[in-house]
């Protein structure tokens, strides 16, 4: 379907972008309720892959342009947020977020610079525990503490800061950039895994929290031990939206990411396993119903 030319962007040629869900001509009412049909139904699975131009979506008097940077205009779709950022669309080439060429390069990351970046940084912490007096079997365990405390972590940034339901203009803005952008534009490859930058920020408060809980001697190791969590569950999500497993458990982990995204965004909130969702109730059905139409 055609979306209209609107704007500046008229007469331009507009880029087509394939949706893995059909895209609603979403339409904010005075009490903000969406108006309005679907379009582009679907095969056995109620989804079909469609193309459309100049896609764009409504929120009362204000219009959220797909050919535009996006950060700056998402937080003007109020409660409209929520359900517009759960509805995907899948295009390797991602959208623009700002105008500033700067600003828009920090947002883009290629996958490899993670395991380039980090993994000399664990290699240091734990030679680090070594020359404090370590043993090889305390710092086995160290590490293997430090990788279990990251599952959770994952999990529970995942679910309760990365699925935080906003409406305010700015909540909505962070959220966006957190990781709103990941569920609308999936595919991405360049805003999937985190940027370098921040992750060092994120650093510093984990390791003085594990400083106060620990020795001198293991604090090196459960902070090497963490981050190595991290490289592999950055990694492994990046493998999950773009790589073609054949054999399991790769095969079913990107399926059970997969039902993340494009059917029941309230569970299933592991990415490098599915333990702590079965631990807090969050695992999805295994037969993998229908969208629940609201996400949280």
């Amino acid at each position: 379907m055609d979306g209209e030319e609107h704007g500046e962007g008229a007469g331009k040629k507009e880029e087509e972008v394939e949706l893995i869900e059909p895209v609603r001509s979403m339409v904010i009412g005075s009490k903000g309720r969406l108006e309005g049909g679907w379009d582009g139904f679907g095969d056995e699975g109620g989804r079909r892959s469609s193309l459309i131009k100049g896609a764009k979506m409504v929120a009362q008097e204000f219009t959220v342009d797909l050919n535009k940077p996006l950060v700056f205009q998402v937080g003007h779709l109020g409660e409209a947020y929520e359900q517009w950022v759960h509805k995907p669309i899948s295009s390797k080439e991602g959208p623009r977020f700002f105008e500033n060429d700067i600003m828009e390069f920090l947002t883009r990351t290629v996958w490899w610079a993670v395991p380039t970046i980090w993994l000399p940084v664990v290699f240091y912490f734990v030679a680090l525990s070594i020359q404090r007096g370590l043993t090889l079997p305390q710092l086995a365990t160290m590490i293997g503490i430090g990788i279990i405390c990251w599952t959770l972590i994952e999990y529970s940034l995942h679910r309760f800061l990365f699925h935080i339901k906003t409406k305010t203009y700015w909540a909505n803005t962070a959220h966006y950039l957190i990781h709103g952008c990941h569920h609308k534009h999936p595919m991405d490859g360049l805003r999937l895994v985190f940027p370098p930058a921040a992750a060092a920020i994120l650093c510093v408060p984990f390791y003085n929290l594990i400083k106060l809980l620990a020795t001198d001697s293991t604090t090196p190791a459960l902070f090497g031990g963490g981050l190595f969590g991290y490289v592999v569950y950055d990694c492994t999500h990046y493998y999950l939206h773009h790589g073609q497993p054949s054999k399991d458990p790769a095969k079913s982990l990107k399926r059970y990411h997969m039902n993340h995204h494009y059917k029941i965004q309230t569970m299933g909130f592991g990415i490098t396993s599915s333990v702590w969702d079965s631990v807090f109730g969050t695992l999805p059905p295994s037969s993998g119903g229908k969208s629940s139409g609201k996400s949280s």
